[in-house]
């Protein structure tokens, strides 16, 4: 992008999100999130309606204009804990990574927990997927409990 176009965006604007906002959030988290890498988890209408729907939630979008920006999911309650805040999903779209979206909706998001209550907020990131660590660690995260998911695949079928 030219100086020239980047000095005609619009500035990113962090708002809650909304059900207006649903059909573009959707479409950015199949673009981005693999599942497979992380499959206790998903990723459906029905998992943001969750967060959506709680009581504290902490969902926000960044916008640059129309146009969907970045987004992140969160709300109170952590397995157990109901004092902990869990920032579920985060995502920025691809012509936006680099320039700051993503930690403007963390600090969005944890602000908004902390202020419902949270006592800490969690975050789990896939092992190799290193740029969004570097964005928890710049965030004030630090790495906590490690779990390793083993799989044990099934069997060849017996003809």
């Amino acid at each position: 992008m030219s100086a020239a176009a980047a000095h005609q965006r619009s500035p990113i604007v962090l708002e809650r999100m909304a059900p207006t906002h649903l059909a573009d959030v959707l479409a950015l988290g199949r673009e981005l999130y693999d599942t497979s890498v992380k499959p206790y988890t998903s990723w459906s209408l029905s998992a943001i309606a969750g967060h959506m729907d709680a009581d504290a939630s902490s969902c926000w979008v960044a916008l640059d204009g129309d146009a969907l920006a970045g987004f992140v999911i969160g709300s109170m309650g952590f397995d157990q804990r109901t004092d902990w805040g869990n920032l579920e999903w985060i995502a920025s779209a691809p012509a936006y990574q680099g320039q700051g979206v993503a930690s403007h909706l963390v600090q969005a998001c944890c602000a908004t927990l902390t202020a419902a209550g949270a006592t800490a907020v969690v975050t789990d990131v896939e092992s190799r997927n290193t740029a969004s660590a570097a964005l928890m660690r710049r965030n004030g995260f630090k790495e906590s409990v490690s779990v390793t998911l083993f799989v044990r695949d099934a069997p060849d079928a017996i003809a």
